[in-house]
């Protein structure tokens, strides 16, 4: 699942232009409803590797769509560029972002340091080995699958809640425990609104 080590400062560097990207995702979604199609020979050699973002959208304050992908499978301008259209009008959990609420948007890019294997021997063993406000955290057990970026820290700042909550994300119980469960982490660099 890994690729190489990620430095914060190629990305720092094209925030500005990482954001309008995203943001033309949407613009481009809400005229013609498909993502916005992108000449990578425009962006500079770090946006064209690949590379693994979530696009977190909030209007007015309030989450209103979140959706990203954990390993790096295309150029990362095209993976924030659909993660931005997939937030904006594909999270299940909202209806499509409407052109009246485009205005109120912030966008805020999460660009995801390889996912890494986080050995435990047990939940106590995790939750020791946790790092609050660094972690992303991602949970496999058979077909359930969830993750938390490290931003959710702020709202579950206790590692057991934390825990709990992505169990139940996964679909799995809350007390739930099991030899098999699979367990990574990753950081993010983030860019953008808060």
């Amino acid at each position: 699942m890994s690729s190489k080590p990620t430095d914060p400062a190629v990305y720092t560097e094209n925030e500005a232009q990482l954001l309008a990207l995203a943001r033309a995702s949407i613009e481009h979604g809400l005229r013609d409803g498909t993502p916005i199609g992108i000449d990578l020979a425009q962006y500079p050699a770090p946006l064209r590797e690949k590379g693994a973002s979530f696009v977190t959208l909030k209007h007015r304050g309030e989450l209103r769509g979140c959706i990203g992908s954990l390993e790096p499978r295309q150029p990362l301008a095209e993976d924030v560029a659909g993660n931005a259209f997939n937030a904006a009008f594909r999270d299940p959990r909202f209806p499509p972002l409407g052109e009246h609420e485009l205005r109120d948007i912030q966008l805020h890019i999460s660009i995801l340091t390889p996912v890494e294997p986080l050995p435990c021997a047990g939940e106590k063993d995790l939750l020791d080995k946790l790092r609050p406000g660094r972690d992303g955290l991602l949970i496999e057990d058979g077909h359930h699958r969830a993750t938390f970026l490290p931003a959710v820290w702020e709202s579950l700042p206790d590692p057991r809640l934390f825990l709990r909550y992505l169990k139940q994300k996964a679909g799995l119980p809350e007390d739930y425990w099991s030899d098999d469960i699979k367990v990574f982490r990753y950081e993010t660099i983030s860019l953008g609104d808060e």
